[in-house]
């Protein structure tokens, strides 16, 4: 059968939310070059909504921090296991894992030494940590898509074949916007002040972040009255989970909860309080000054700290894309009350001008069409056009 008809079979395997927001973007530009292509593996609604058919759950896979993961060894084994076993009796045209690392690299080495082909959508943190792990990810990927561009810089350097695509979040926020419409849709007036909170998508995040980030929260209101707390929480569970915490800690603050809405909330905010991730590259694609303040369990940072060297001075992304400290970062200890508030005090009493310039800047570097891209990059490595 000529190559150009085959219908391809395309296992794909997304962890988390961000993951699926990649996976959609990446099946939609598949399928306009392989309208029969077909899809299956681990997806989340985004995904599945693209016709991708989910063999598990997506949410068994979104677990953090190591002493959090053991916990769901067992299972998280047993997925691994099934899925490898799947894909080798049904063999897909190539395999492609997006982010979740820990889990993908194991599914992916299986699979290339069985003859598969496999790709790793989103590089690991090799460059920041465990820089050995190259290894490793070169023996079980045919080829890594990169998001950002120091990690080609990485895999150059080692001679492991990778593709810098851009990012999906660059392309889909605009360059510019007005936030005056985001401001309308929350029934915030041009002139109000605006703090956004976003402590997170995962369980873990926001019983970590919460009290820290009400109580900055409740300082910085009585401060400023009239100051105006936006907090978007991704599903029912964690709004439970912060109305909770936000109860035993500040009852009176004033805030508007949101249902998902986080582009929105930053759109419409002054300044952004957030953890860590995917999340702070949204805030800056928005030109949004922001404090960056995480946390993870004490054991589990115990482990990292101990076990690994750090090779990186940031651990927020437009502070690793501009490889110099643009946004202020704390982390344990350190992200406490007194230092989110002054951070913050400081970035609303400012027009920020000079940061949102740079974050411009950064945003032009990775506007790519990051989906077009992978699925270019896929396209290649197949040797199908």
């Amino acid at each position: 059968m000529n190559k150009e008809k085959k219908q391809l079979r395309i296992g794909i395997v997304a962890g988390e939310l961000s993951g699926d927001i990649l996976g959609e973007g990446l099946i939609k530009a598949l399928k306009k070059r392989f309208p029969d292509a077909k899809f299956e593996g681990i997806a989340g609604p985004k995904m599945q909504a693209q016709g991708c058919n989910t063999l598990f759950d997506m949410d068994e896979l979104s677990v953090m921090g190591l002493v959090e993961v053991f916990a769901r060894l067992p299972r998280l084994l047993k997925i691994r296991k099934q899925l490898v076993q799947h894909f080798i009796a049904n063999p897909p045209d190539v395999f492609i894992g997006i982010d979740a690392p820990d889990f993908n690299l194991r599914v992916e080495k299986p699979l290339k030494d069985a003859g598969i082909k496999t790709i790793q959508y989103v590089s690991p943190s090799v460059w920041a940590w465990r820089e050995k792990r190259i290894h490793k990810i070169s023996a079980a990927t045919n080829l890594v898509l990169a998001l950002l561009p120091f990690e080609k810089a990485f895999y150059d350097k080692h001679n492991v074949p990778c593709t810098f695509v851009g990012h999906t979040l660059a392309d889909d926020i605009a360059l510019e916007h007005d936030d005056s419409k985001a401001r309308q849709a929350l029934g915030l007036s041009p002139d109000d002040k605006v703090l956004a909170l976003l402590p997170g998508s995962r369980g873990s995040e926001v019983g970590l972040l919460s009290e820290t980030y009400i109580n900055t929260a409740a300082k910085l209101q009585a401060e400023n009255p009239a100051l105006k707390i936006v907090v978007p929480l991704v599903n029912d569970k964690r709004k439970q989970q912060f109305c909770e915490i936000l109860n035993a800690t500040a009852p009176n603050l004033q805030l508007q909860l949101l249902a998902g809405q986080s582009d929105l909330a930053m759109q419409a905010a002054d300044v952004i309080l957030l953890a860590s991730g995917t999340a702070t590259l949204e805030g800056m694609l928005y030109k949004k000054p922001m404090v960056v303040g995480y946390k993870i369990k004490a054991m589990s940072y115990w482990i990292f700290k101990t076990l690994f060297t750090f090779n990186i001075k940031y651990f927020s992304l437009p502070n690793l894309l501009a490889n110099e400290q643009l946004v202020p970062e704390f982390m344990q200890q350190d992200c406490n009350v007194d230092n989110l508030s002054s951070a913050l005090t400081g970035m609303l009493n400012s027009d920020n001008a000079q940061l949102k310039a740079r974050f411009l800047a950064i945003h032009q570097q990775i506007r790519l069409n990051a989906s077009h891209q992978a699925a270019n990059a896929v396209a290649e490595l197949l040797d199908v056009h």
